[in-house]
């Protein structure tokens, strides 16, 4: 991709699946730079490391990295630490049921990395939630459903809701001009799971499938 290239031509996702890029990513600084680089757009290796905690050296060592990795690139412009850097893309996916063992043991170290983060933020919000405006209390929603569904109905249900989400959205994520002036950052984590493993008698899985 040109570096003259707006964000809005950003690609939706990138799929990641080798063991090598995965294990590259799976690193506290290098999730907490694409957070930021996420929501802010570009950003200098001193600015983006005054918004994470991080000195410019660090965050200029770890840019240099995920760009190795192809997930940030130059933004054009400045020189050295003064530098920015952009994504190149706007989210990913990580994680192949049909990887191979090294593989699917580095997406499961980066996949707790990851929502290890977000929960943490979740814990956040419910201890300061209190200082927040009643509206946004009331909005910010925390339910729990469950129900029974074929393997087909939750694959088209998964669907239905990225279908609803990303593509309302997504402006807002790859160009701030677009963002009306009281909008904030909102963290929405839909995760579905079968809480019984399918085609055994009483859901253990040391039961073995049947035959």
């Amino acid at each position: 991709m040109a570096l003259e290239e707006s964000q809005s031509d950003l690609p939706r996702v990138r799929e990641v699946t080798d063991a090598r890029t995965l294990k590259a990513l799976a690193h506290p600084v290098r999730i907490a730079l694409i957070e930021a680089l996420s929501l802010e757009g570009a950003l200098t290796a001193t600015e983006v490391g005054e918004k994470i905690g991080e000195s410019p050296t660090t965050c200029s060592f770890h840019l240099r990295q995920l760009a190795k990795y192809g997930f940030v690139e130059e933004a054009g412009g400045g020189k050295g630490r003064g530098r920015p850097w952009r994504m190149t893309s706007i989210g990913m996916r990580f994680g192949d049921p049909n990887a191979d063992p090294e593989a699917e043991i580095a997406a499961g170290v980066l996949g707790r990395l990851v929502r290890e983060r977000q929960l943490e933020r979740y814990w956040n919000w419910r201890t300061t939630r209190t200082s927040y405006p009643t509206r946004w209390r009331e909005a910010a929603i925390d339910n729990q459903h469950v129900f029974f569904v074929t393997i087909e109905e939750i694959e088209e249900l998964n669907r239905e809701i990225e279908q609803l989400l990303l593509p309302r959205f997504r402006e807002r994520l790859t160009d701030p001009s677009t963002r009306p002036a009281d909008a904030v950052p909102m963290e929405m984590l839909v995760i579905s799971y079968p809480m019984q493993h399918p085609g055994t008698p009483d859901g253990n899985p040391e039961a073995g499938t049947p035959s």
